[in-house]
Parts: C-alpha cells; structure tokens; sequence
C-alpha cells in the first residue's frame, strides 16, 4: 500500500496512485494463467508489424520516434502503465473475452481494485466517514442465474470514488475501506446496500498520460460510476461498471467503457434522504 506523505497529502498525485496501481496489478499478475510460445511469438509479431506500419504510413519522423521513446520510459516511472492499459485497451479486451457469455453486461475493471474488502450482510452500508460527503443512494437489486432461479449467498463486491472523486487506498486522507465492501446476498439473492453517489473524476493529469491527453487535445473525465463484482457459485463473474443517467461525461467517457445496460436512472427514495435505484444481475452457468 501507498504511503502519502509531504505534498501528496494535499492531492492525488499521477505518480502516487500510478505507483499503488502498479503493486496492485504486479500481485494480480503472478496468478495469471501464461500464453504458449506460438501464441506469445503471434500476438507479439502482429503488435510490432502494426507499428511498423503506422510509422511507414504517417512517415514518423526521429524527433517524433524520440519523444515517444522519452514518452513510454516516463509512462513507466510513473507507475501508469495499468492506467495508461485500463483507460485506453481493457474496454477491448472485456468485449471479445465476454462477446459468448449470457446474462448480465459487464465492462472494465478498471486500476483501483482491491481484493478482500470487508465482508457484510446482504443490506449494509458500505464503511465510510462519519460526515461523508454526497448523495445517499440505495442500490438493491437481485443476482439470479440466467434461467430466473435466486442464487442465494451470491457476493456483490462494491468500490467507488467519494464525491470529489478520490478512491480510498489511492488518494490520501482516506480510511482504508472507505467505499468499499463486500456484501453477500440473502437466501433469495436479494442485496440492499448504503452509499453515497460518487463524483466524475478526471484520471490523474500530472504524469505521462497527461501528457498525452494534453499533446492530443483530448479530455481527461470519467463519468460518476460505481464498480462492481458479482459472483456465485457455478457461475462466470460479472465485472461491471454502473453509471448515472444525465451525468456529466457518460456519453464521452475517456475509457469509452460505457453500454446502454449499465446506465442507471435513480429516484428519490421512498424513505430517508437521497435517492435508490434498483438493478438486477443474471450471472451465466460457468
């Protein structure tokens, strides 16, 4: 885990969260399953031949092979290759590895994930500060399997941004979980979880993908989204984002990991402050 320390403390910083990202994703990659030679000799030739032919295409020139050289050497310094990977690639690589599954849409994971978040029952709030800022929103639903039938004891890990659009464990002055939970269905698989509606965010803009963005002129936002995953015995995961409709950047995403299925349209609450939205998940049979 990250320590913040000096200026970081004040903010969120490319190379802080870069950093976190990349332990994370370090320790998530060594219980990757590994490509054959031929597969590994397949995909990486056609990578390189494709390079070759943007280069020979555009006629790049060496100041401009130069700046991308210093470019991918920075990328790296600053921890950003899982972010660089998750906002521009991953939203590829989740439509061809889930374009045969059933049920539910899912989208990416994104790079701030955290395994084993705290465990609770099947209506909870999520941990957070006593004075947490935002909208409180209920968000219930029900997981069941693609022929209808309730998948009782399924789990819904949940993690967002807080409404300035911080994730805990990668920003600063956040307890540990915040926002974070693991909330196991009842026996009907029905789930009603607490939180509050998180912000839109821009990726951090201090490190190499800023440069990018800026060199590029393009924005850096991601629409208010809450992360997802759902899973039950016998059946394939669901890894999913949910946004909010009308929100800020849902129809320009920088990840351009928003589907019409994971739009959200909430209400005001029957009871309390704030609003609720219910959403089912239907989980294919593994």
């Amino acid at each position: 885990m990250t320590t913040f320390t000096g200026a970081e403390q004040e903010q969120a910083t490319a190379a802080a969260s870069g950093n976190a990202a990349t332990a994370a994703f370090a320790q998530k990659a060594r219980s990757g399953a590994a490509s054959s030679q031929e597969r590994v000799n397949t995909l990486a030739s056609e990578l390189i031949t494709s390079v070759h032919d943007i280069i020979r295409r555009h006629k790049v020139t060496y100041a401009e092979y130069d700046a991308l050289k210093a470019w991918l050497i920075q990328l790296g310094q600053d921890g950003e290759w899982p972010l660089f990977l998750d906002v521009w690639i991953e939203h590829v690589v989740e439509e061809v590895a889930n374009e045969s599954r059933e049920g539910s849409k899912g989208t990416i994971e994104g790079p701030y994930y955290v395994p084993d978040s705290p465990e609770l029952s099947a209506e909870a709030t999520l941990p957070m500060r006593p004075d947490e800022e935002g909208t409180p929103l209920l968000f219930q639903g029900q997981v069941t399997s693609v022929d209808g039938t309730p998948l009782p004891g399924a789990t819904i890990e949940m993690w967002h941004a807080d409404d300035d659009g911080f994730y805990s464990q990668y920003a600063p002055g956040l307890p540990e979980w915040n926002l974070r939970g693991t909330v196991v269905a009842d026996d009907q698989g029905n789930f009603k979880i607490h939180t509050i509606e998180p912000a839109p965010y821009q990726i951090p803009t201090d490190g190499a993908c800023g440069n990018l963005i800026s060199a590029a002129a393009w924005h850096a936002w991601r629409p208010a989204h809450l992360h997802l995953k759902v899973a039950a015995e016998g059946h394939h995961l669901i890894i999913t984002q949910l946004y909010f409709k009308g929100g800020n950047h849902v129809e320009d995403d920088i990840a351009q990991a928003v589907k019409p299925e994971l739009v959200l349209d909430p209400f005001p609450a029957t009871t309390g402050e704030g609003n609720e939205v219910t959403y089912d998940f239907v989980l294919d049979r593994a």
